[in-house]
């Protein structure tokens, strides 16, 4: 096994953690944790960073209508392969469906005049 230095700028505190963290850690575990900030990094810099199941539910309701949340709703079984495929967890989709009806029982469905017409 080879012993390394390396140069790195910081604080007295961030001193004291990297000491901290390097001395309680395994080399792999220290690696790994590496890594998963490289990519987080990465995801983050280049905009597709969308953690959690949170996002996963505004990404999939965000924009739909009453009308659409609706007919996903009376074709859920559908939608629940479509989202398995996805790779959602079973929370998740039932997140999904909770929102899903939420929107479809608000009243904010657009209505048109009778004497709005579209040419």
């Amino acid at each position: 096994m080879k012993e390394l230095t390396y140069k790195i700028r910081a604080t007295d505190l961030q001193d004291k953690d990297l000491r901290f963290y390097f001395s309680t850690l395994t080399t792999d575990m220290v690696i790994f944790g590496l890594k998963f900030a490289y990519q987080r990094m990465k995801a983050q810099s280049g905009g597709y960073l969308m953690p959690g199941r949170k996002s996963k539910v505004k990404r999939e309701t965000l924009l739909l209508t009453p009308d659409q949340a609706a007919w996903r709703l009376a074709n859920w079984k559908t939608m629940i392969q479509s989202y398995r495929r996805m790779g959602y967890s079973y929370p998740t989709i039932s997140r999904i469906k909770k929102s899903i009806k939420q929107i479809s029982s608000t009243e904010g469905k657009p209505r048109r005049n009778k004497s709005e017409s579209y040419a």
